[in-house]
């Protein structure tokens, strides 16, 4: 069940272990959108995506693949990596959606297990193009079970 709520994803609200998950590019950039945000917060996410990128033959990450890291004993950051490269291409978005309902199913598994609640800005619909509708249907089907938060930033912040 998706609940929608006014604030800052990173920040989560509620009780038990969190998981806060974002979109991130095939490309190793790591710059622009939420993850600004992230950063600001804790070092170890983009480390670690860096890092990740790093190890990478040919210089691309595995589209659909997730990585975690934990922040606090009760939050873990999850980057999944679900766009082809940065920016539009041929008119086309670089979100893939296939990749991110690989990557939503990685989170089921996590939530699997231990009791989790999932916290995200609108994934996929800020830099890398992708449409909402399209998004909430594959939060629906991937995690129906799973108590999701999707954070709109107030309007004088956004």
């Amino acid at each position: 069940m998706i609940h929608y709520l006014e604030g800052d994803a990173t920040q989560p609200r509620g009780e038990g272990f969190k998981i806060i998950a974002h979109v991130c590019n095939d490309v190793g950039a790591w710059g622009a959108g939420f993850v600004l945000a992230l950063s600001r917060r804790w070092k170890e996410p983009e480390m670690n995506y860096r890092y990740f990128h790093s190890q990478c033959p040919g210089g691309r990450l595995p589209l659909g693949r997730i990585q975690t890291t934990f922040v606090r004993p009760d939050l873990a950051v999850v980057s999944m990596i679900a766009m082809r490269g940065v920016g539009w291409r041929g008119g086309k978005s670089p979100l893939l959606y296939n990749a991110l309902s690989d990557c939503l199913q990685a989170i089921w598994q996590i939530v699997g297990v231990r009791d989790a609640s999932l916290h995200t800005p609108r994934i996929g619909c800020g830099l890398a193009g992708g449409e909402w509708p399209k998004v909430e249907a594959l939060i629906n089907r991937h995690l129906s079970d799973l108590p999701v938060y999707v954070y709109d930033l107030p309007k004088e912040v956004a």
